[in-house]
């Protein structure tokens, strides 16, 4: 069977990532041909902190950044600067065709701040490299959540909901990069407690009616519910309808994801003209360099999607 090319950026080298594409390459070997963005001085570097041997087939690019000293657990610009130039050393690959898809591993966002990127993660990266509305969404293949708005303080997300065309657009395409099944419904969360209670607790589920609408039209199938009670929508009776779920602002599709499936979830970038998945947790300074078992199922998924 022939395995795609797929290039795995390494992340924040002061976290986890290394470790776990070190620990779990000869597993991911089963299911693609792995380029590390990666050269051979930090890849050394980490190998010794780390204790773990270099695999012969471990594929590396070189060039990627200034090479820095790993300090474990800490927010550094040096290791922001390098997991960005990782990042994009995978996309550039992407993009010329080298590799089919990527993988990436976990940034911490202040480094990258320190460092002088200005995006907030790799979704507002790629937003920009390709014009396109990328599409966070999070899960594993039984419950995955599309946010509408993702890393932004929760006191914009009521104007963000009020812009129809732009909710409208967001249906369109998340309707357009996935595969449902036939009578398939997408679950669409309400903004407020009770859907708004007939408008006593807030009337912005007009907005969200108003873009569902817009959004039936254009695809000329009736895909989205109307919006469903969110403190109810996760529930065992309700979660078993739906495979997928669109919630309005971060926390509210990301708390009861994280609940049920944290060590498993993987985040997938949609509405791109490049496939791209990454693990679904953080860095893990607390524990990164540090000799603890860690848990791979989440890169594993995300290298199986």
């Amino acid at each position: 069977m022939s395995r795609e090319r797929v290039a795995v950026a390494v992340g924040d080298l002061n976290g986890i990532g290394i470790e776990l594409a070190l620990r779990n390459h000869r597993d991911i070997k089963r299911y693609i041909e792995p380029i590390y963005s990666i050269d051979s001085t930090m890849l050394r570097r980490a190998s010794y902190l780390l204790n773990i041997d270099i695999p012969k087939d471990f594929n590396i690019v070189e060039k990627i950044a200034e090479p820095f000293k790993i300090e474990a657990g800490r927010i550094t610009k040096e290791s922001g600067a390098y997991s960005f130039a990782s990042f994009i050393r995978a996309v550039e690959m992407a993009k010329a065709g080298d590799v089919d898809k990527i993988v990436t591993l976990p940034i911490h966002k202040q480094a990258w701040e320190l460092a002088g990127v200005e995006y907030k993660g790799h979704t507002d990266a790629l937003r920009d490299i390709f014009q396109k509305d990328a599409i966070m969404m999070l899960g594993v293949p039984s419950m995955f959540v599309a946010l509408y708005s993702e890393h932004i303080p929760l006191r914009y997300v009521v104007n963000e909901v009020k812009n129809v065309k732009k909710l409208s657009n967001f249906l369109i395409d998340l309707y357009r990069n996935i595969d449902l099944r036939d009578g398939e419904k997408i679950a669409l969360l309400a903004l407020n407690p009770h859907a708004g209670d007939g408008g006593v607790l807030g009337n912005e589920e007009r907005f969200i009616i108003e873009a569902r609408e817009i959004a039936h039209r254009t695809i000329r199938k009736n895909i989205f519910t109307f919006p469903i009670v969110p403190d109810v929508a996760f529930t065992p009776k309700i979660r078993g309808r739906y495979r997928y779920f669109v919630a309005l602002y971060h926390d509210q599709g990301l708390a009861p994801l994280k609940a049920l499936h944290f060590e498993s979830a993987i985040n997938v970038s949609l509405n791109l003209p490049i496939k791209r998945v990454s693990v679904g947790h953080g860095t893990a300074f607390d524990i990164a360099y540090r000799g603890v078992e860690l848990n791979s199922q989440s890169y594993i998924n995300a290298v199986k999607y």
